[in-house]
């Protein structure tokens, strides 16, 4: 009785009464869409906190009391995760409800876990802030990422990969907007924490491994700022002793602003929702045949319950998560391989800001793709869009050790633009594969559940966002650890000894500490001796191009979905009226 008395009280969100009405324009849909995805599409910014979740007591510098970053870079990762999952239950939701209530939810969700994360700041509860912005949030990121996919199928079934790419195209731009914005809060927010006096005026103890000093009004906690520290603060500071716990660091501040913010523009964009009449469809055009060999669109459709027992839907999951882990190798180590690559050996180009425009670049580029490759499939066919992908994207992984290797011998700016070259387009591809795979789900299995069976399909990406993470370190310490050994080999263990104070013995100790580096190794290695740092991801580039080589035939077998999973055979109750 009280959920049909809830469901009655909320029935002007259901999708029966956000039909449109005649003449209504389907491009505002997309708007709303992309308005939406702009929002959750700043959870790709979330390293932006860090520096401020780090130092919450210290300010200006990282106090006893504050989190480390290993506690609070897995924060994102349990969103990513949380999303996936959510899609996957939201989805078929979806379906039953329409995208109005489902974007309504996913607001209260979305901006109601940057308050509960920004009560877990205040009162320094990291669990708070998992369970706030890592589930809440989550939660809140996969409704709000299925919401318009099945409704803009439906407006435009003369482009679906146009449209699906607009949407989703905001995603892969939110940290455009949400990582400046952020910033700029953070910063306006802000509070420099009191200045006690450079630290050989001030008389220092060390108690427990927190640093104290003595004030007029007793023994202060402490931390002591390096002059780089002091100039990041509001204003700029100076170097030396400042009170732990005054000041702020904004990042409360920062994410109850973001909450209500993010709030107010989704549920403005959710209620502008609206789904189009039973057999409606675009002035002048005429549906495919049947089967479209060329395009491989199927007029039929498929419950999604079905679609799980079918080998397509799994041959589909296989693709996506290797084309998202594959992605995420490349954009989890971008950064750190232009300036250790191209750094060293070409410095006065790959400067700081360099590799900062390289990463807003990164963000840009997975943007463009997302539109451009879900557009151009609509002319090639989806399966067609995903064999670029998987043949472009293998040879690009394969050929960024070779540039790597090149530069270390030859440091010329050919090598520098292939690489950049490169790995743009794979970004272009690890985005397009998102924003293809909604469009390719139609294709195969109808649109009647396609929103639902894309919510599931989304698991590959909460997979992905495991295992890439998981292969990258893995594979580049293995590479690291295996350059260090070699390095060590070629040098005289007298001078290891004299150079780092313990024998050759103790050499995984000294690793482990980070007392030996390849860095400080090459500086005692004997003259002509490589610097191993280029090849460090040749390892994990190559397991990249293998995943994309799997994905490749997983898309090459791919064939229109038989009669007996049609929902007319399995489930005729829910099959549309001819």
């Amino acid at each position: 009785m009280s959920n049909a008395n809830s469901r009655g009280m909320f029935s002007f969100l259901l999708k029966e009464h956000i039909v449109a009405k005649p003449g209504f324009n389907r491009w505002l849909v997309p708007l709303a869409s992309i308005a939406i995805h702009l929002c959750i599409g700043s959870v790709y910014a979330w390293s932006v906190f860090n520096p401020a979740l780090t130092q919450q007591f210290g300010v200006v510098a990282p106090a006893a009391g504050d989190w480390d970053l290993s506690s609070v870079v897995w924060i994102f990762s349990v969103a990513i995760f949380t999303l996936g999952l959510a899609a996957a239950f939201g989805g078929k939701w979806l379906e039953e409800v329409g995208p109005r209530m489902v974007g309504v939810v996913s607001a209260f969700c979305w901006g109601g876990g940057f308050l509960v994360g920004s009560l877990g700041i205040v009162s320094h509860q990291l669990w708070l802030i998992y369970l706030g912005y890592g589930v809440i949030g989550g939660c809140g990121l996969g409704l709000a990422y299925v919401s318009p996919v099945s409704t803009l199928i439906r407006w435009f079934p003369d482009r679906r990969g146009m449209a699906t790419g607009m949407a989703i195209m905001g995603f892969g731009g939110g940290a455009m907007i949400g990582a400046p914005l952020i910033g700029y809060l953070l910063n306006t927010f802000a509070e420099a924490p009191t200045y006690l006096g450079s630290a050989d005026t001030m008389e220092l103890m060390t108690e427990a491994g927190r640093r104290f000093a003595e004030t007029a009004n007793g023994q202060v906690e402490v931390v002591v700022a390096s002059a780089a520290q002091a100039a990041e603060l509001p204003g700029g500071g100076e170097a030396g002793v400042y009170a732990v716990g005054t000041g702020d660091t904004g990042a409360a501040a920062t994410f109850l602003t973001l909450g209500v913010v993010y709030f107010v523009i989704m549920m403005i964009a959710s209620f502008s929702y609206r789904v189009p009449p039973a057999d409606w469809k675009p002035e002048g055009w005429t549906p495919p045949e049947k089967h479209d060999d060329k395009a491989m669109i199927t007029r039929n459709h498929v419950h999604i319950n079905q679609a799980l027992k079918t080998r397509q839907f799994w041959q589909m999951w296989i693709m996506l998560c290797f084309n998202v882990t594959a992605g995420i190798g490349v954009i989890g180590v971008a950064k750190t391989m232009m300036t250790e690559i191209f750094g060293s050996t070409m410095p006065g180009i790959v400067t700081a800001a360099f590799a900062s425009t390289y990463v807003l670049m990164i963000s840009v580029f997975n943007m463009v793709g997302r539109f451009f490759w879900a557009s151009t499939s609509d002319y090639i066919g989806r399966k067609n869009t995903y064999h670029c992908f998987f043949v472009l994207g293998t040879l690009l992984y394969m050929s960024i050790p070779f540039l790597a290797s090149a530069v270390s011998s030859n440091p010329t700016v050919i090598y520098l633009a292939g690489f950049y070259a490169a790995t743009m387009v794979i970004f272009t591809m690890y985005g397009g594969g998102f924003a293809t795979i909604p469009a390719y789900l139609a294709d195969v299995f109808g649109t009647l559940h396609v929103g639902g069976i894309h919510g599931r399909i989304l698991t590959a990406w909460s997979t992905a966002g495991v295992l890439g993470p998981f292969a990258i370190t893995f594979l580049r310490d293995m590479s690291r650890h295996n350059a260090i050994t070699e390095l060590v080999a070629k040098i005289d263990p007298a001078v290891f000894r004299e150079a780092f104070g313990a024998p050759v013995a103790q050499l995984e100790a000294l690793v482990e500490a980070n007392t030996v580096t390849i860095a400080r190794l090459m500086e005692i290695a004997p003259p002509g001796t490589v610097d191993p740092t280029s090849s460090l991801y040749n390892t994990t580039m190559y397991a990249m191009a293998a995943l994309l080589v799997i994905a490749f035939f997983a898309n090459l077998f791919i064939r229109p979905v038989g009669e007996r999973h049609h929902v007319e055979n399995t489930h005729p109750e829910a099959a549309p009226a001819k």
